[in-house]
């Protein structure tokens, strides 16, 4: 029992002269017992160790050159020609002459180049008579449209402003299937949205999502794309532009598509000029023939013609007064080599064609039932259609 009392005034005593120690400066050696207890005393609880969001990071690189467009576009309702008779008018007024209304749109952009230079969809600001741009920090600048190409579905805005934060952009031959993949936009008219996914296809054409009246291979994206999100960049994980959010299938959940930021890169120049994007086209509608499709198709009794057991690219359809038309193209005519390269996929020869100049002859081997032939075409520009 002593033996703890004296033990209990050593210890008071030692905190006192520890004490008297710190106030004045002293250093002192003490038992290792009353070491250990001061250090650890004084120590701080460990602070958790954290990790930030790759997604996080990506966003607040690119999030501030994203923005906001609203359109206006004043459109007249064609009135029914019996409300042009004056006895109907005579009768009910002209409270029923055509109006004009004022029809609104939303979409997204980012922008490229610290001047002003901003990407979007064509769909977005085409036709449009007024076009607002809305910065993430609240500015608000007129846009005005320079330029537009409904094949590509692409358009330059350029706005006056300065300091203007810009958007990197990735190489988008060097996406993966498989790679991260975040989508940024307005979708709702809920700005500043960001979604999630994965990269899930590359060239996945325009043809097989239902738009025959574009010429695109796109990245297809589990990434969540709305209305309101067409314009915005799709990003990468390290926060590059790798594709410009298009479209989506309606009848699908989870598959969205965004045209790779290459194409982009090559017309925005001339997009920004007010330049023309030419497109050269032959004139048919074609889709893949392979041995298998070609044998399915000749053992259907209800099938219109044979086609040859081959690989190559199969003429569904001839355009009336086209280059193909004119050339001698006919309805079931398998294109096999052009140029006296070997064609087997209708995306290989959209592409070729879409290389060349307008006014340019291809020579062109079909084989029709079972003889080949050589046909001459030479593509126009797709702009000059009636």
């Amino acid at each position: 029992m002593q033996r703890a009392q004296l033990s209990n005034q050593l210890r008071r005593i030692q905190i006192a002269i520890v004490t008297l120690a710190l106030m004045f400066g002293f250093t002192l050696s003490l038992p290792q017992s009353v070491k250990a207890e001061t250090i650890e005393a004084a120590q701080p609880a460990p602070r958790a160790i954290t990790r930030g969001s790759f997604v996080a990071e990506a966003v607040q690189k690119v999030g501030k050159a994203v923005v906001r467009i609203d359109t206006e576009k004043t459109v007249t309702r064609r009135a029914d020609p019996m409300l042009d008779d004056p006895m109907f008018r005579r009768f009910f007024g002209e409270d029923f002459a055509p109006r004009s209304e004022t029809l609104r749109g939303q979409g997204s952009g980012f922008v490229i180049e610290k001047s002003g230079i901003i990407l979007t969809n064509s769909h977005v600001v085409n036709g449009a008579d007024k076009v607002t741009v809305t910065l993430k920090d609240g500015r608000v600048f007129e846009g005005k449209v320079r330029g537009f190409d409904e094949v590509t579905d692409l358009a330059v805005v350029k706005v006056e402003g300065k300091d203007l934060p810009t958007a990197p952009l990735a190489d988008s031959d060097q996406v993966q299937v498989g790679d991260w993949a975040i989508a940024v936009g307005n979708p709702l008219g809920l700005d500043n949205t960001v979604t999630l996914g994965i990269v899930s296809t590359l060239h996945r054409s325009s043809a097989q999502i239902g738009l025959s009246d574009k010429r695109l291979d796109f990245l297809q994206t589990d990434a969540a794309i709305n209305p309101g999100n067409s314009g915005g960049p799709l990003l990468n994980d390290r926060g590059e532009v790798i594709g410009i959010n298009t479209a989506i299938r309606p009848d699908a959940m989870g598959i969205g598509f965004a045209i790779p930021i290459n194409k982009a890169k090559s017309v925005k120049d001339a997009l920004a000029k007010g330049e023309k994007i030419p497109h050269p086209y032959i004139g048919v509608q074609m889709t893949t023939l392979t041995p298998e499709i070609a044998r399915q198709n000749n053992t259907d009794p209800n099938s219109p013609f044979e086609v040859p057991e081959v690989n190559g690219v199969i003429v569904v359809r001839v355009v009336p007064n086209s280059p193909a038309a004119a050339a001698g193209f006919r309805r079931g005519d398998v294109v096999t080599e052009i140029d006296g390269q070997a064609i087997s996929k209708a995306e290989q020869l959209q592409a070729l064609v879409e290389n060349v100049k307008p006014g340019q002859t291809l020579k062109v081997q079909v084989q029709r039932g079972k003889q080949m032939q050589q046909l001459l075409v030479k593509p126009a520009e797709l702009q000059d259609v009636g």
